[in-house]
């Protein structure tokens, strides 16, 4: 058993064997035949170009004995796209063949990353996964360490012939200073091949052992201890504690394990040993381990690379692109297994005969094509047929016996290292050799070696190109001019190989300029990691229930939403009765507009649009063509807004008459429509009292006021007399109006922008306020105010009620206060807020810039759920608002920002589906059919509002189709939710206003008014 620091560093064990340039044979002159280190894009033949940046270009005179080796310097690149373009193969000698064999040209290491790529996305996607030789595997690891870790942690490390048991314990302080005690139990022989059940018996006693001689009586009284298992081989995985086996690799072939849940495997035999307070939380294979081990100490590492027996590599992905994982949040490491890469044959052309030879005899012929040509338990079998095959050609060891070479294993991946890495020149090789039973001569010893530094060049050149293909899938997914991600990284061919990092590093940045990666050596192997790994899933399962209990008042059921739908009905039953109506809470207000249009409306009107701070003016020519328009928006300053009534309404006046001057108009009296987007009395078409202000107004002298009056007493006071108001509308009216132009099935108007509200055509028979019983009439719900009499009380959060009491109007417009995009941000900052004193945002920390009211506007609700977003650029968004955000504070921020959007969205199904089901049931149908008509700008702008709203709507309301919420501006569906076709021309449908003007008014000159609605 050891505790930490006894192991030596990767750095200790690659000083050891450090190469030299200026090798010696042991007379003390330079060998005579040293050989050439080529690394895979270097070239033997007449003369090899070597091109710098810069283009200039250096000639290398051909000398067979001459060390063509990698060039380190950043600014050199060495091309190569042909060796026989130097000199004919037929002409060169067996070594010279053979090394060619094994080089690579920069071009084609280009090629192999964009085949990489490639194969990469389609092991991300649903579709092509199954067809993916890069399998793209979801590990479930959303999230690397942030430091406030801490707890014991078990760990069980399944290695080549070894279980390693570990016992971490971390503090909390930025994983600076884990304590970590180890124990390494040797594997039984034959327990590889064995089967299923004796492996995991056996890691399961190991277990049991370690833990009965390390763990103190604190531990053992602990109610659960969490493990992390690394599991190094192909899974499936569908939660971090479930893992099956995909197929065995390393020489494991155990039996009954292939299509098992290795997580409920090895817990199966945990509790045979009665260690029932050991949990097996987390199943990850080692690449991920060596990724989190290097996350520690204040470095986030993303990506992580294994170049050991196998190879592998994984990296922190954008979660929405892995579609074979439900998570679309934040990231997800991808364990890529890019061991098969190649397995459908695109690597044939750089696989050589004794990469054939290799694949042929080992126990998965065919398969992981990849890591055969670059792991540590084939590199020593690919140089041995490569010394089978020039021992043949007789350009090696002629004349002695070489039997012991056709012995399988015989060359190891260490004596390949000891030749390539030795001090002594040729001498040293000489004794490797012959302690294998050869009887090399020094040329034979030169040669060998130059095999050896180019098998071994090769398997690192290979893992550059890999991990360049990785680093620039990243940096695109990313949306980043260059990338610089640390790059944790293990194994025995990193550790043994002293120029494995100088070429990962160089032939990366080479095949990848973009990205600036940093290789940072695992301690400890993977098993730190695998604490990490578990210490991590932890904190965030704790992070999440804490979440859940926040949100929880805001996420709705079923019966929830059924009940604001019987309540809507209800009250809107009651805004209908004469009796009831003063004191409903949804007005349900007659607009004595009693039909849709019909297509027949033909001339020119004025539309104004008054309902938020911005004022439209606009122009409408209704012709057989269509409806054409031009508009311009006026500014309505606050000052306005809070003054008087007198004042808003002249600089209503001073825009008309600026609008129909630009527009040459102002010696024409045309008709005018009013949308009016306040809660009105309407006692005619064109007359309106206006009941009280919403969306920031508080203009005195208006309420209780006629508004149409209000506006021509302002054109009175300016002595203008080029229009007359003939109409006044509900923005809600103006929308079901503007859609109802181009549709006749559009009977119901809703608004969701900055206010919310919705109207319908009522059978009149069922208007209690209004006389007479024949047809329909639009009713002007009022919806804003549902719930202002209590009913929804049982629906407010702690947040909703904060929210409500700092606005102008305290206890008024409770519904378009959840739902409506004037709020909504601010009910965001309260949740956040909260958050924070709970310690679940910025690690703790306090943020003032969360008390300023406002600062999270609801735009940033509608670009943080954006489908695909990056991480950064929400980081980015939360950056500009100075709310220093890790990335998964943005995870946090976009959960907080969904649930907030969902609950406004399925509030205002319910309340329509009281609409239809209303209008359904007062018509006497089975089945209605209706289009409704949408405006504002929460529902045309958020991703994900419309589709929830149109989902909840289709489950509430059955027996009404709706279709669903088309999101594109000018949809020409009929039956589905349609934003008015005035978006076409860029209106949002304030032109409605002018269509009941066009109803009002006669369509040929000097005709009496052909009045299209109720008189009272």
């Amino acid at each position: 058993m050891a505790s930490r620091g006894t192991r030596p560093t990767s750095q200790e064990r690659r000083s050891s064997g450090a190469d030299r340039a200026d090798q010696r044979g042991a007379d003390g002159r330079p060998a005579l035949s040293t050989g050439p280190e080529l690394g895979p894009m270097t070239l033997m033949g007449q003369s090899c170009p070597l091109h710098n940046r810069r283009g200039s270009a250096r000639v290398v005179p051909r000398d067979e004995n001459m060390e063509l080796s990698f060039s380190m310097e950043m600014d050199t690149r060495i091309y190569g796209s042909n060796p026989g373009q130097h000199q004919d193969s037929s002409q060169a000698t067996p070594i010279q063949r053979a090394l060619r064999s094994l080089s690579i040209p920069l071009e084609r290491l280009h090629i192999m990353k964009g085949h990489m790529i490639e194969d990469m996305c389609k092991g991300l996607c649903r579709q092509t996964h199954a067809q993916a030789k890069v399998r793209m595997l979801p590990t479930y690891i959303a999230s690397i360490p942030n430091g406030t870790e801490k707890g014991n942690f078990l760990v069980v490390e399944l290695c080549q012939n070894q279980v390693r048991t570990l016992l971490v314990t971390l503090y909390g302080d930025g994983n600076m200073s884990p304590n970590i005690v180890y124990k390494i139990f040797d594997m039984p022989e034959g327990m590889r091949q064995g089967e299923g059940e004796a492996l995991f018996d056996f890691i399961a006693q190991c277990l049991s052992k370690f833990l009965a001689e390390t763990t103190t009586s604190e531990i053992k009284e602990t109610t659960t201890l969490p493990l992390g298992f690394v599991f190094p081989f192909s899974c499936q995985q569908t939660r971090l504690d479930k893992a099956e086996l995909l197929s065995w690799s390393k020489g494991f072939s155990c039996s009954g394990v292939v299509g098992k849940d290795v997580a409920q495997l090895l817990q199966s035999a945990i509790n045979k040993q009665e260690l029932r307070h050991v949990e097996v939380v987390a199943v990850m294979n080692d690449t991920v381990g060596t990724m989190m081990t290097c996350s520690m100490e204040g470095r986030p590492c993303e990506v992580g690379i294994v170049a050991d027996k196998g190879s592998n590599c994984c990296f922190m992905a954008e979660s929405y692109l892995v579609e074979t994982a439900d998570e679309t949040s934040g990231r997800m490491c991808v364990n890529t297994e890019w061991g098969c890469f190649g397995d459908d044959g695109i690597l044939n052309d750089v696989f050589t005969p004794y990469d054939e030879c290799v694949d042929k005899e080992s126990s998965n012929p065919g398969v992981k094509r990849f890591e055969k040509m670059v792991g540590t338990l084939y590199v020593g079998e690919i140089v041995r047929h490569a010394l089978i095959a020039l021992t043949a050609e007789k350009a090696l060891f002629n004349g002695t016996d070489v039997a012991v070479l056709k012995q399988k294993g015989v060359f190891t991946m260490q004596h390949v290292l000891d030749i390539i890495n030795n001090e002594d020149g040729i001498t040293e090789v000489k004794k490797i050799l012959e302690s294998l039973r050869l009887q090399p001569s020094e040329r034979d010893c030169g040669r060998v070696q130059q095999i050896c530094r180019a098998v071994m060049g090769r398997a690192a050149t290979l893992h550059a190109t890999g991990l360049a293909a990785i680093l620039s899938y990243m940096c695109q997914t990313r949306d980043l001019e260059t990338l610089t991600v640390n790059v944790g990284v293990e194994g025995e061919l990193y550790t043994g190989y002293p120029r494995f990092e100088e070429i990962l590093l160089s032939v990366s940045r080479l095949l990848a300029p973009e990205c600036m990666p940093t290789l940072l050596p695992s301690r400890d192997g993977s098993g730190r990691g695998a604490a990490m790994v578990t210490a991590v899933a932890l904190r965030l399962a704790a992070q999440s229930r804490a979440v859940d209990e926040v949100l929880a008042p805001l996420r709705l059921s079923r019966a929830d939403l059924e009940k604001v739908q019987a309540l809507m009905r209800q009250e809107m039953d009651r805004g209908l009765c004469k009796e009831t109506n003063p004191t409903a809470s949804v007005r349900m207000l007659p607009t004595y507009v009693t039909h849709t249009p019909d297509g027949t409306e033909r001339g020119d009107f004025l539309a104004l649009d008054l309902g938020g701070t911005n004022f439209r003016v606009l122009v409408v020519r209704v012709t057989e063509e269509g409806i054409t328009m031009a508009s311009e928006i006026y500014v309505i300053p606050a000052t306005i807004m809070q003054g008087t009534g007198e004042a808003l309404f002249d600089h209503i006046l001073d825009c008309i008459i600026d609008f129909q001057m630009k527009q040459n108009l102002v010696t024409q009296m045309l008709p005018l429509g009013f949308t009016f987007s306040f809660p009105c009395q309407q006692v005619g078409l064109d007359k309106a009292l206006l009941l009280t202000w919403t969306k920031g107004f508080s203009a005195s002298g208006c309420v209780g006021k006629d508004v149409v009056q209000l506006l021509r007493d302002a054109a009175k006071r300016k002595q203008h007399l080029g229009m007359q108001v003939v109409a006044l509308v509900n923005d809600t009216v103006g929308t079901m109006m503007a859609c109802g132009y181009d549709d006749p099935k559009c009977e119901i108007g809703l608004i969701v922008g900055t206010g919310t509200n919705a109207c319908y055509m009522e059978e009149m028979k069922n208007v209690g306020t209004v006389e007479g019983d024949q047809g329909r009439m639009c009713i002007n719900m009022e919806w804003g105010a549902f719930g202002d009499n209590g009913c929804l009380d049982h629906l407010f959060t702690q947040f909703d009620k904060v929210v409500d009491e700092t606005t102008i109007n305290p206890g008024k417009q409770r519904f378009e206060k959840l739902i409506s995009g004037m709020y909504l941000g601010e009910i965001v900052r309260q949740i956040l807020m909260a958050m924070v004193e709970k310690q679940l945002l910025f690690k703790g920390r306090p943020c003032p810039k969360l008390q300023t009211r406002n600062i999270f506007q609801t735009k940033f609700l509608s670009t943080i759920e954006l489908n695909g977003l990056a991480l950064r650029q929400i980081r980015a968004i939360l950056n500009e608002l100075e709310l220093d955000a890790s990335f998964e504070d943005s995870v946090l921020m976009r959960e907080v920002c969904q649930a907030v959007s969902l609950r406004a969205a399925q509030l205002c199904a319910a309340g329509l589906a009281a609409v239809v089901e209303k209008m359904r049931e007062s018509r006497g149908l089975d089945q209605l059919s209706v289009t409704v008509g949408v405006d504002g700008t929460l529902y045309k702008l958020h991703p994900c509002f419309s589709d929830n709203l149109q989902k909840t709507l289709k489950d509430l309301a059955p027996k009404c189709n709706i279709g669903r919420a088309v999101q594109q501006p000018c949809s020409p569906i009929p039956g589905f939710f349609r934003p008015p076709a005035a978006q076409k021309h860029g209106d949002s449908g304030a032109h409605g206003a002018a269509v009941p003007a066009a109803q009002r008014v006669s369509r040929a000159p000097g005709a009496q008014p052909q009045v299209r609605c109720h008189q009272p």
